[in-house]
């Protein structure tokens, strides 16, 4: 533990010296990144470009800081990959719903920042595109076991069916 400053001694100088002193004890010996370039030293930095970094170190969420007009808009452009996780036409309902009361509370609510302009997602057409994304993302069903994978035993139906009979 450092003690108070000395009377009469400036405090770059009292910095200096403490420094000094941690560095014959070894302090700084052995750090990690020692004698590595700093990265982009060398890169022009704007006055928000901190925040960026600290933003992307700590894996934040960016739609999070933006404007409601703007972050309702990037929320419904991203909707059918929203949707294509629900599982019945109910639960896509629900999530245009509550989409649609969202923007209507903002499009009521005083203006903050750029001009709103998303308009309400229609329920019914949102339905009809989960629903034939559902059915383009469909996998094939199985092909019927081809009679050499029957003969080896591969074909468990059958072997079942054998099995289960009295």
């Amino acid at each position: 533990m450092t003690t108070g400053k000395p009377p009469g001694v400036s405090f770059p100088g009292w910095i200096e010296r403490q420094i000094r002193g941690a560095e014959a004890e070894g302090a700084f010996a052995n750090l990690p990144g020692a004698g590595k370039p700093i990265a982009d030293i060398d890169r022009p930095r704007g006055d928000l470009d901190w925040i960026a970094g600290y933003l992307r170190r700590e894996e934040v969420d960016a739609a999070g800081l933006l404007p409601p007009a703007l972050a309702l808009a990037k929320e419904v452009e991203k909707l059918p990959l929203r949707l294509l996780r629900e599982r019945s036409q109910y639960q896509v309902r629900a999530v245009v719903e509550d989409l649609n009361e969202r923007i209507r509370r903002a499009q009521l609510a005083p203006q903050d920042g750029p001009p709103f302009r998303v308009r309400t997602v229609k329920a019914d057409a949102a339905i009809e595109q989960w629903r034939a994304a559902r059915a383009a993302a469909a996998p094939t069903r199985a092909a019927a076991p081809t009679p050499a994978a029957a003969a080896s035993g591969q074909d468990r139906s059958r072997w079942f069916r054998r099995a289960a009979r009295p």
